[in-house]
C-alpha cells in the first residue's frame, strides 16, 4: 500500500523534521566554520548508482529517481512537496526509514556539510545531537523536540544517515524502534545500502531533490486512511499505520 501525504510542519514527522532542520540554518552566520567537502568515499556495500547495477528492478520498487528494496511486511509511503514526489518512507513494523536523493557536485560530497547544518538546526530548536560513526558511516543521532498529543513537550529520537555518490547524495532518516534499538535497525540499514539512485544526465543544481514517481500498479491511499484489504497489496504486508514506540519521551 502506498500512503501519500503532503509535507507538513509537524515536528513529530521525522521526514518533515529533516526538511525543517536544513531550512532552519539558511540564515546562519556566514563566518561560521564549514566542513570541507571531500570527494565521495567508495561504496563497496552500496547504496548504488544506476550504472553499477545490472538489474535495478530485480527485488526493488521502481520510483524513478530511486529503486527501493522490497522487504516482506513493509509499507511504502511517499512524501509530496507541491505536485512533486520527493521522498519515500519504508515502514517496517514499529520502525521507519525515509529515503530522499539529491543532486550533488561532480567531484565532492556534501554529507559532511549537510550534517553540520542539520546539527545546528536541531540544537537551535532546543534538541541535542551526537555525531557518531555508525554502520553506514558518519551519522547524527538526534533528540528532536516535539509536542506530544497531550500538549506536553517531549523529544523524539531520530537517526540521520547519509551517503555521497557520483553526482548524488542519499539521505536516510531512521525513526521508531530503529532509532533506539540496534537489533531493530539492521534491516532498515540494509534497505539504505540496497537502494539504487538514478541521478539522470540533465543539469541539476546541488541539493536539488531528485524527483520520484509512482509505479504503474501503485494504489494511492490518503494519509490516515486504512485500506480494508491491505493483505492484497504487495507493499503493505497486512500492517496498519505506524505506531510510535518509546522513541518519544516526555520532558518533565
Amino acid at each position: 500500500m502506498f500512503g501519500r501525504r503532503k509535507k507538513s510542519g509537524a515536528a513529530e514527522d521525522a521526514a518533515s523534521e529533516a526538511e525543517q532542520v536544513v531550512d532552519a540554518v539558511e540564515g546562519e552566520d556566514a563566518a561560521a566554520p564549514r566542513r570541507v567537502n571531500l570527494p565521495p568515499a567508495p561504496r563497496p556495500d552500496g547504496p548504488w548508482d544506476i550504472s553499477e547495477v545490472a538489474k535495478p528492478d530485480e527485488g526493488r520498487v521502481d520510483l524513478g529517481g530511486i529503486f527501493v528494496p522490497g522487504v516482506e511486511g513493509m509499507e511504502l509511503r511517499v512524501e509530496v512537496a507541491g505536485d512533486a514526489i520527493v521522498a519515500a518512507t519504508v515502514v517496517l513494523r514499529d520502525s521507519a526509514v525515509q529515503l530522499q536523493a539529491f543532486a550533488a557536485p561532480k567531484n565532492e560530497g556534501i554529507w559532511g556539510e549537510v550534517r553540520d547544518e542539520i546539527a545546528t538546526g536541531i540544537v537551535q530548536q532546543g534538541g541535542a545531537i551526537d555525531e557518531v560513526e555508525g554502520p553506514l558511516g558518519w551519522e547524527l543521532r538526534a533528540q528532536v523536540p516535539v509536542q506530544l498529543p497531550d500538549g506536553n513537550r517531549g523529544v523524539q529520537l531520530v537517526r540521520f544517515v547519509g551517503v555521497d555518490g557520483p553526482r548524488w547524495f542519499l539521505r536516510g532518516v531512521i525513526s521508531g524502534q530503529g532509532a533506539v534499538q540496534p537489533e531493530a535497525a539492521g534491516l532498515l540499514e540494509q534497505i539504505v545500502r540496497d537502494t539504487v539512485v538514478v541521478r539522470g544526465e540533465g543539469p541539476m543544481a546541488p541539493r536539488d531533490p531528485i524527483v520520484l514517481k509512482l509505479p504503474n500498479d501503485a494504489q494511492m491511499v490518503p494519509d490516515g486512511v486504512q485500506q480494508e484489504e491491505q493483505e492484497s497489496s504487495r507493499f503493505s504486508g497486512g500492517m496498519g499505520q505506524l505506531q510510535r514506540g518509546p522513541e518519544i519521551s516526555e520532558i518533565r
